[in-house]
């Protein structure tokens, strides 16, 4: 449900569903608190598609998951963004920042990283660094041998091993920044270039996103401030979580407006389950009643448990 473009001198926050799949109760409870936080504070609020993996998206699932977060009752200011369609924007700050000194091209195999020798203390994943010093000659004869429809990865060449960040739920947060990838093998853009180039786009100041995307946060702080981005205001909401506290997904049946319409249950049913879950008034069926409701201590009583 798109609204007129807002000018909000207090910026904006934002929603960026990614359409490999329908949206469960989860991350619809996401996108409400990001709303009304947005709204709260006389912000904008953005919609944005992450839709960089074409090989991922599923045809139609982005114009459900916009269909259903109308439905709900979330409203949003200007056009949607879609990722798809920013190729030049992301090429453009990879090429600031390689014209200081900061790309080098990576030929590494997921398998190679996950084998390779790392410093003590080097959390799992991190990338060990296996081709930011090879001699131009090398560099040539892994570039030559790379399969076919394949490029060098580019990666940042970071400067520190680690940076701080303040969350608003969370509090301080210090968390690793590697030479994280800005272009995958495949050629397309890397996720942690992509958020921050869009947000500084989008007029964002206010991301609120899951915490499971904590740990990423270093990184994209650390590029938005060697591009000379604004860094914005961090929230992670805790997540919704089965019964076994395991992350909600499909494997526990009804969890989207879908699968619930199919077994009786109306969209107001779930609504009105939504706000219940963020404390708001009992009985309510809006999310306009979670205005003034939700905040930053509010939403330290940990994950949601969807029974």
């Amino acid at each position: 449900m798109e609204s007129p473009a807002s000018t909000s001198p207090r910026g904006a926050g934002r929603y960026a569903p990614s359409p490999s799949g329908d949206l469960h109760l989860g991350n619809l409870r996401t996108a409400v608190v990001a709303w009304v936080l947005a709204r709260d504070s006389g912000r904008a609020f953005r919609m944005r598609v992450d839709d960089l993996d074409t090989a991922r998206a599923r045809p139609g699932v982005a114009d459900r998951q916009l269909a259903d977060l109308a439905a709900i009752g979330i409203d949003w200011d200007g056009e949607i963004m879609w990722e798809s369609a920013r190729s030049d924007a992301y090429a453009a700050a990879a090429d600031r920042l390689a014209d200081g000194g900061l790309v080098y091209e990576c030929y590494c195999s997921r398998r190679e990283i996950a084998e390779a020798a790392r410093a003590p203390h080097s959390p799992p994943g991190a990338y060990p660094g296996t081709c930011r010093d090879l001699p131009d000659a090398e560099r040539a004869l892994r570039r030559e041998a790379l399969g076919p429809g394949r490029v060098p990865a580019l990666r940042l060449r970071a400067d520190v091993r680690e940076l701080t960040v303040h969350d608003a739920v969370h509090g301080s947060y210090t968390g690793v920044v590697d030479d994280v990838v800005l272009r995958r093998g495949d050629g397309v853009w890397a996720y942690n270039l992509a958020v921050v180039v869009d947000d500084a786009g989008q007029d964002v100041d206010q991301v609120v996103r899951g915490e499971d995307l904590l740990p990423s946060t270093p990184r994209q702080a650390y590029l938005a401030a060697l591009l000379g981005l604004p860094r914005p205001e961090y929230v992670h909401v805790p997540l919704a979580v089965n019964a076994a506290g395991e992350r909600l997904a499909k494997r526990d049946g009804a969890v989207t407006l879908s699968d619930l319409a199919e077994e009786g249950t109306t969209t107001r049913s779930v609504v009105a389950r939504l706000v219940a879950s963020l404390g708001g008034p009992e009985g309510a069926d809006s999310v306009e009643a979670l205005r003034g409701v939700v905040t930053a201590d509010s939403l330290r009583s940990g994950p949601w448990i969807v029974a």
